[in-house]
């Protein structure tokens, strides 16, 4: 069952919430090999057995990616930093789910502070694809993706920094949606890179991602940067199509896998059929967003990661320089690479530069929506690669080709499930204009219903 289907048998008294929760934690430890989590909660059944069933997400079990801090269940970025942590208090998101009715399954993992594109750099072991296991699952969100796809959990929250909720989704043949920046509180969310990262939601199905957006969506007084437009997803999701132009970038029609670009031609046709109006863009600064991303993020994640020094936050090996010695390969890369383009001397041929050009792409992405209500492109240029195969990092950092625009300008970005390239999965991403989140959740929806979820597999079988 999907997510919203399972919240209608708890309702009408067809299923008792523990045995949802059961079964969930249950299946969560027989694929244990999959490495999709770090933490599963021991007290799911007692608080399984309190579940209001008129709740939003009554007795729905979700699985949080381990940087979003939780009460009760350790949080600790993939890293040894933090291993064994226990945050005092709870992210935003953690906390709005849990009254929404939802039940916390356990913590996914995630490459060490988000900084990955695999899973692989989790100190603590990788992530697997559930439809085939010597592959990554993507990153950083990959534990919340393989979760997902493999119904470990019928819903799970990701963050998104350049792409790791849309590129393990697409990965892992499951919904991914990286919100407008804002739009989704990112108190207690672990920063990376403040000005970049979002939390959102993964699953199965376009409903099911309404549902996790009305409860998770709203301003919240605990981050300043978040907005007061209130979620209107499930509602938006019984609304007519109507008009809807979209614009498939040229710029990313070139480089990719066979499979990829018919999962493109696919999702187009079928757009077409639907009376959607199709039409070729041209988005020049997009080839350049991959430069620029690889700058700023490390530039924000050398400032960020600085805290962990052992005086106040995680384990403490004697010195600050020994207890930063537990920092993994990935994470000392980048925070030495941001370290280097803040410095004096190469702040204004770096950083600044970098800045200046962020803000001339996000001109030319609200100049082509102006008169378009989504521009398409595919979520990731290849399908899944083998794990260990990027021994080169600049050659994985490039899986972020199509996804790192979206979070440089703010805008939302949903990946689909699309398509398949030799039994793997592949997908397509809208990106919208800023708080059209609603209306890229309402176009993937009329997609999933054309195609009759053709793309929609869990490789393992369903829970229920």
């Amino acid at each position: 069952m999907l997510a919203h289907e399972l919240l209608r048998a708890v309702r009408e008294g067809r299923l008792h919430p523990r045995a949802v929760a059961e079964a969930y934690l249950e299946r969560a430890r027989r694929h244990a090999h999959l490495g999709a989590f770090l933490t599963l909660n021991e007290n799911l059944l007692q608080e399984a057995e309190k579940v209001d069933r008129e709740a939003p997400l009554a007795g729905l079990p979700v699985a949080i990616k381990d940087n979003l801090v939780t009460k009760g269940l350790p949080t600790t970025a993939g890293s040894r930093l933090l291993e064994g942590f226990l945050a005092p208090y709870e992210a935003t998101a953690v906390r709005r789910l849990r009254e929404a009715g939802a039940l916390i399954l356990g913590k996914t993992n995630l490459d060490e502070f988000a900084m990955g594109s695999s899973t692989e750099h989790s100190a603590f072991f990788p992530a697997r694809n559930p439809f085939d296991p010597s592959r990554t699952p993507g990153g950083s969100s990959g534990g919340s993706a393989a979760a997902v796809s493999a119904d470990l959990a019928p819903l799970a929250l990701g963050s998104d920094t350049g792409g790791s909720i849309r590129q393990p989704a697409a990965y892992c043949g499951v919904y991914g949606l990286k919100p407008t920046y804002g739009r989704v509180s990112r108190y207690g969310l672990i920063a990376y890179a403040s000005s970049l990262d979002q939390v959102g939601p993964l699953a199965r199905s376009v409903r099911d991602l309404a549902l996790l957006m009305d409860a998770l969506a709203g301003e919240d007084p605990q981050d300043a940067t978040s907005l007061s437009a209130p979620p209107r997803f499930q509602k938006a999701l019984e609304e007519p199509l109507g008009p809807f132009r979209i614009g498939v970038v040229k710029e990313a029609l070139e480089g990719n896998t066979e499979g990829v670009n018919r999962a493109l031609e696919t999702f187009l046709e079928s757009m077409a059929r639907l009376g959607v109006r199709v039409k070729e863009v041209s988005w020049p600064g997009l080839a350049l967003a991959l430069n620029a991303y690889y700058i700023l993020a490390p530039a924000e994640a050398s400032s960020n990661l600085a805290r962990y020094d052992g005086t106040i936050f995680g384990v403490r090996r004697g010195s600050p320089e020994k207890t930063r010695a537990l920092f993994g390969l990935e994470a000392k890369r980048r925070i030495l690479v941001g370290t280097f383009v803040l410095s004096s001397g190469y702040y204004e041929a770096f950083y600044a530069r970098a800045q200046a050009f962020r803000a001339r792409l996000k001109r030319e992405a609200l100049a082509l929506l102006s008169d378009l209500e989504a521009l398409v492109l595919p979520t990731t240029p290849t399908p899944a690669f083998p794990l260990g195969a990027m021994k080169d990092p600049l050659a994985m950092y490039r899986q972020d080709l199509y996804t790192v625009a979206a979070n440089l300008t703010g805008l939302p970005a949903l990946s689909i499930p699309a398509g398949f390239e030799g039994g793997l999965p592949v997908g397509v991403q809208l990106m919208g204009p800023p708080l059209s989140d609603e209306a890229l959740l309402r176009l993937a929806l009329a997609f999933e219903e054309a195609t009759e979820r053709a793309y929609l597999r869990t490789p393992l079988g369903e829970a229920f």
